[in-house]
C-alpha cells in the first residue's frame, strides 16, 4: 500500500528538506508550539515560487480555540485569497462552534473560497464532542480530508478512533493520521487504522548557540527552547518512506 506523506514545516529550510527527501506535500505553518498558525506572506511566496513540492498552507489566525470572531474570519478569508494568488495547492483550516461542533456554514464558505485548491479540515476536529457527527458535518462542507489524531493526544492513543473514522468515512472523505506520528510508531498506526494519508513533523533539532551577552529569554514560556531550532529530518522522512514502500 503506497500512502501519502505530508510533512509539517515551519521554515523555508524545512520545506526544502521535505521537498528534497521526496515527501508528497507539506503543510506550511508558523508557531508550532501553539499548534500552528498562519505563516507569513514572505515564507508562503518563497516556498510556492521556489520549491516543487505541493504546498498546503495552514489558515489559523491565532492559537487557542477554533471559534472565531467576524474580524478573525475576514482575516482567514483574506489569507486564503493571498495563498491562491501565490499558487498554493491547498489550504488547511476549519471552524468550530461554541458548543464543540463543526461550524458547517463558515467552513463551507472557506471551502468555496478555496475553489480549485484542495481543502483539509485540520485538528480542530479533535476537539469536537461527537466525532461521528463531526465527520458527517465535515463531509457536508466539501473538504477533501480530515487531519486527526483520533481525538487523543497522539495517533497511538487515538488509533482505535482513527480506525473507526476511516471505516465510517469510506470513500466520502480521506482520514489523515497526524499528531505524534514518527517512524518508530508509523507501521503500528498504518496497519491498525487502515489510513492511507499521514502527517508528521519528522522533526530533529539544530543547535543554535551564538555568542551573546546574557541569557535574557525572548519569550515567557519556559518549555519553548531558545538554544535550538526545530527542522525537518530527511533521515526520518526516508525511514517512513521505506515503511510505506514495503507495505
Amino acid at each position: 500500500m503506497k500512502g501519502t506523506l505530508e510533512i509539517c514545516c515551519t521554515s523555508y529550510e524545512s520545506a526544502s528538506i521535505a521537498d528534497s527527501a521526496g515527501a508528497d506535500r507539506i503543510e506550511l505553518c508558523d508557531n508550532i508550539f501553539e499548534g500552528g498558525t498562519t505563516p507569513g506572506p514572505g515564507l508562503i511566496s518563497r516556498v510556492c515560487d521556489n520549491l516543487n513540492i505541493d504546498c498546503y498552507v495552514l489558515i489559523r489566525p491565532r492559537g487557542g480555540d477554533f471559534v472565531y470572531s467576524d474580524d478573525e474570519f475576514e482575516i482567514m478569508k483574506a489569507d486564503i485569497r493571498y495563498c491562491k494568488e501565490q499558487g498554493a495547492e491547498g489550504i488547511v483550516s476549519g471552524v468550530l462552534t461554541e458548543t464543540g461542533e463543526v461550524d458547517v456554514e463558515r467552513t463551507k464558505q472557506l471551502v468555496a473560497l478555496v475553489g480549485d485548491m484542495d481543502f483539509t479540515f485540520h485538528r480542530a476536529f479533535d476537539l469536537t464532542v461527537d466525532p461521528q457527527k463531526a465527520l458527517h458535518d465535515v463531509i457536508k462542507t466539501g473538504a477533501s480530508r480530515i487531519l486527526t489524531s483520533g481525538l487523543q493526544n497522539n495517533v497511538v492513543e487515538g488509533k482505535v478512533m482513527l480506525r473507526d473514522l476511516a471505516n465510517w468515512a469510506g470513500s466520502d472523505i480521506k482520514i489523515m493520521a497526524g499528531g505524534g506520528l514518527k517512524s518508530s510508531n508509523f507501521r503500528e498506526v498504518m496497519d491498525f487504522t487502515g489510513c492511507k494519508e499521514f502527517h508528521t513533523t519528522a522533526k530533529t533539532w539544530k543547535f543554535n548557540q551564538p555568542k551573546k551577552g546574557n541569557d535574557v529569554p525572548m519569550n515567557g514560556a519556559k518549555d519553548i527552547p531558545e538554544d535550538k531550532v526545530m527542522v525537518v529530518s530527511a533521515e526520518e522522512i526516508n525511514k517512513i518512506k521505506e515503511i510505506l514502500e514495503k507495505s
